[in-house]
């Protein structure tokens, strides 16, 4: 399979980029664009480190910090990203926590927190950074699902948390079709239980069954990419065979 081809002029941004998910995604951006700006809220040292490694690539990049459930934070957040280098072509919205705990006990400021992370944050960068995009007639938004978005069950120990990635698909979808004619292209990333992350103390993880962060991280860049520059409003599971 041929490598996949991304402008090398491109900038990217990956929400909540020092760990996980977000941080493979930073670094396998940084293999084909010439800038990343990598986001953290509380994890400073671990972000440092991942500029670090990007610099050693050769490529630009900065750590940028802003509590993105916050609409002032995240609108600033992109203007100080575009003031860096310019401009955003490339917008990973990685950000939101997960809460595990049986919908009864959730508390209202739980409830809340869940929302405002996994939706409200895509919500308040998606509105700010759409316009350099719009003017420059070009741009990429990938947002990170959830593996299960699309399948109305009930989920009794993560409802915020399934709501708020079932919320995050359908704006997605709305957003990518309002945005046809700009040039822009707006799809989703849903993992599903990866290595490394937090998993279920069941016992009937299958070997296979767990997605891989570099597998996440590969479609993420293809959806950056050139060819998928017809394809929007897609929701592409990356979750190996689990709960298949």
């Amino acid at each position: 399979m041929k490598e996949v081809k991304i402008k090398s002029q491109r900038i990217a941004l990956v929400t909540g980029s020092s760990r996980s998910i977000g941080r493979e995604i930073a670094l396998r951006l940084a293999d084909v664009v010439s800038g990343v700006a990598v986001h953290y809220y509380r994890q400073r040292e671990a972000a440092e480190n991942v500029v670090k490694e990007i610099k050693q690539k050769g490529k630009l990049c900065a750590a940028f910090r802003a509590d993105l459930t916050k609409e002032k934070q995240a609108t600033e957040l992109i203007r100080k990203v575009e003031e860096k280098f310019g401009r955003i072509d490339i917008l990973v919205n990685n950000f939101g926590p997960i809460l595990i705990k049986t919908w009864d006990k959730v508390v209202a400021s739980e409830w809340e927190h869940i929302f405002r992370s996994n939706l409200g944050s895509a919500l308040y960068c998606l509105k700010a950074v759409l316009p350099g995009m719009r003017e420059r007639k070009w741009g990429r938004i990938i947002n990170l699902g959830y593996s299960r978005a699309e399948q109305l069950v009930a989920f009794p120990t993560i409802t915020p948390y399934a709501i708020s990635k079932t919320g995050l698909l359908i704006l997605t979808r709305t957003v990518a079709a309002s945005e046809i004619s700009s040039g822009i292209t707006v799809n989703m990333v849903s993992p599903g239980l990866m290595e490394g992350g937090i998993l279920p103390s069941s016992k009937n993880i299958k070997a296979g069954s767990l997605g891989k962060l570099k597998n996440v991280a590969e479609a993420v860049l293809f959806l950056a990419s050139g060819k998928a520059s017809s394809i929007t409003g897609t929701n592409l599971i990356v979750a190996g065979s689990w709960k298949m």
